[in-house]
């Protein structure tokens, strides 16, 4: 560490990319002075902020972890165009005790409306938001929303914590600078206190946490002892967060009660801290419609066991319903998928019938870059005959949106009898619709029926073994390795001109240091993965999974990576039960990550429609962004700079 030796009570950071690793990402490694410890009960409110809390600022790249070392605060300049979602990073970590009990104390987070030199504003609740990051396995991952304006979080004494800032940028927004800030406030933690910012939403949730223990624990007879335990489990985490709540705190503190109301907003300012946020927005507007189709896996049975939906039910096509539209605004498109015999795989973008207004909505829908069709029936019904897929496909052929439309009918063939398979069915597509696309996944060609002499070649005649029974060929990053030059040997196999097409996907490999979301990657390894792709050119990208954790039977369960994955492979997201009672999806770091790498994405396309795509390439390497699978930034700051090197060069 290049400062440490003049502050030796610096904490030397955690390993990058599995609990912190902040001085890896471009911002400062400063020590910090240790505050001399305050004798005797301290009370928040008559003591300023920053003499009881370190408060920094960190990139979205960075993983700020329990042992994450103060820095000093500066304010957050952040470039974000119309429609783009841009993050930060706020930790905070106490320099003395106030509370009791194990806490170190509770602190307020107060945000305003961001606002710029004409009046316009970017709105805090529908505009900028704050959430919690949460570990996962000890991993900073869970992003759990928090109240906005005015919201509390404790404290552990001798550990971080980091709140994760967004501000989505409105398609119709204004240009120009916007200003704002943040008040991240100590306080006494006690039911008047939190009265304050605790509506009546609040206690609704507070008291649906202590009801959801009883829908738990209730209906255990005759269950078998392993779900018991894990209801039991789940009951007991419920419980924890419920009493935790600052709503219960003056139980939890010998402080003595303390009334807000007593204090008006400028003395409350005045003992603040105060981040500045600075948002540029500038007059590029990223697409509605992603450029890159990126089509994202949710396993329907995983959704049916935890929340106990039945299959066809009613619940059932709300609970996917509710997931499909929260994911839209990760520029992904959302797939439903279940696994059948020898990899053989049912998927479908809407569970409803083609003829279902729901499904005209689904794939009308501009943030939908494109859909997957079945090619069977989702839901049994009296029509399951061969006709069926026929007739959803004559409704779609009508439609403008069919050129969205592709079949996924097996994943990753490994042999002459599946290859065969995917023949035979796309010989049957045909047969009524001999536009459709088929999307094949693979990384190896037919194990029993060597197409060349050595395992790669063989991959790269695939094509010509398929061929016309695949338009989308999608291949394993992991086959290249750190020879992205291969890219064009395997381009080269195509039929661009019969409207073939080159993607690419990633599942349990590559391994590190390649692009992957892993979880413990580095942030900037996560956002590498859709550099990767446009830099080898690929035209759509595939994600197996992002919701397949191990079977639970309960929402709330614990969430646990299945066996023999690396951890975080197949989940990018978690039930909000986990975490609270919310009801409401939560967000990985990763899937965050992820979208910020389709945004940047469109930058690098505008940069490159303006000056050709070998400047754009050029881009890439001069700021230092990245090179290779193996070469990318591990600091944050070269991905500001070529961002900012975009926008000089291509605002209008």
């Amino acid at each position: 560490m290049e400062n440490s030796g003049s502050h030796p009570e610096a904490i030397v950071p955690p390993v990058e990319g599995v609990a912190g690793g902040g001085t890896s990402y471009g911002w400062g490694d400063i020590g910090f002075s240790a505050s001399v410890p305050r004798r005797g009960t301290i009370d928040p409110t008559k003591v300023p902020s920053e003499e009881l809390i370190h408060v920094w600022c960190m990139p979205n790249t960075a993983n700020v972890g329990a042992q994450e070392v103060p820095r000093q605060l500066e304010q957050v300049n952040l470039l974000a165009a119309r429609n783009e979602r841009e993050s930060v990073q706020i930790a905070i970590r106490a320099k003395v005790s106030w509370g009791t009990l194990g806490t170190a104390g509770v602190v307020q987070i107060q945000s305003s409306d961001l606002r710029s030199a004409s009046g316009d504003r970017l709105v805090a609740g529908q505009s900028l938001f704050v959430r919690r990051v949460m570990p996962i396995l000890g991993v900073p991952d869970a992003l759990v929303s928090l109240d906005l304006p005015l919201s509390q979080i404790s404290l552990l004494p001798g550990e971080t914590t980091a709140v994760w800032i967004s501000i989505d940028v409105p398609i119709a927004q204004p240009p120009g600078v916007y200003e704002g800030e943040l008040l991240i406030t100590a306080v006494k933690a006690d039911a008047e206190s939190t009265a304050l910012c605790m509506a009546k939403a609040e206690k609704q949730q507070l008291f649906e946490e202590l009801r959801n223990c009883l829908d738990i624990m209730e209906p255990v007879d005759q269950k078998p002892v392993e779900e018991v335990v894990q209801r039991v489990r789940s009951a007991t985490l419920n419980l924890r967060q419920a009493l935790l709540s600052p709503f219960f705190s003056e139980f939890l503190s010998d402080n003595g009660p303390v009334d807000l109301m007593d204090e008006d907003e400028d003395a409350i300012s005045n003992r603040s801290v105060h981040v500045k946020l600075n948002v540029t927005v500038w007059d590029f507007t990223l697409p509605l419609t992603p450029s890159l189709p990126a089509v994202f896996g949710i396993s329907d049975t995983v959704i049916e066991d935890r929340f106990g939906v039945e299959h066809g039910t009613n619940e059932w096509f709300h609970a996917l319903d509710k997931i499909f539209k929260w994911l839209l605004q990760y520029r992904i498109s959302p797939y439903f998928c279940r696994w059948g015999d020898g990899m053989q795989v049912l998927t479908y973008t809407s569970p409803w019938p083609a003829d279902h207004p729901k499904s005209d909505e689904y794939f009308s829908d501009a943030r939908l870059a494109a859909y997957a069709v079945p090619y069977r029936p989702v839901v049994l019904s009296g029509d399951n005959g061969s006709g069926y897929v026929r007739r959803e496909v004559e409704i779609l052929r009508t439609k403008d949106h069919w050129k969205k439309a592709y079949f996924y009918l097996w994943d990753e063939p490994l042999n002459l009898e599946h290859f065969d398979s995917i023949r035979s069915m796309a010989n049957e597509i045909y047969s009524y619709a001999p536009d459709a696309r088929v999307l094949t996944t693979y990384y190896c060609g037919p194990s029993d029926a060597p197409l060349a002499p050595t395992s790669f070649e063989a991959f790269l005649k695939v094509p010509k073994y398929l061929r016309p029974h695949t338009q989308i060929y999608c291949t394993s990053e992991w086959v290249l390795g750190n020879r992205e030059d291969l890219a064009k040997d395997i381009v080269a196999e195509l039929e661009p001109e019969n409207g073939e097409e080159w993607w690419t996907y990633v599942c349990m490999g590559p391994p590190d240091p390649h692009p992957n979301w892993h979880l413990g990657m580095r942030g900037t390894q996560h956002r590498a993965v859709m550099w990767r792709v446009w830099k080898e050119g690929g035209t759509g990208f595939l994600y197996w999974g992002a919701n397949c954790y191990e079977k639970a039977s309960v929402p709330s369960a614990e969430i646990r990576f299945r066996r023999g994955l690396p951890p975080g492979d197949g989940v990018l997201y978690y039930p909000g039960e986990v975490f609270s009672s919310s009801h409401e999806p939560v967000a990985s770091i990763r899937l965050e990550r992820l979208l910020s790498g389709m945004q940047d994405y469109e930058y690098l396309k505008l940069y490159a429609s303006r000056y050709g795509r070998e400047e754009g390439l050029a881009l890439l390497e001069r700021t230092g962004v990245y090179m290779g699978p193996e070469r990318y930034t591990l600091e944050h700051l070269p991905v500001d700079v070529m961002r900012g090197e975009i926008y000089a060069k291509c605002r209008s």
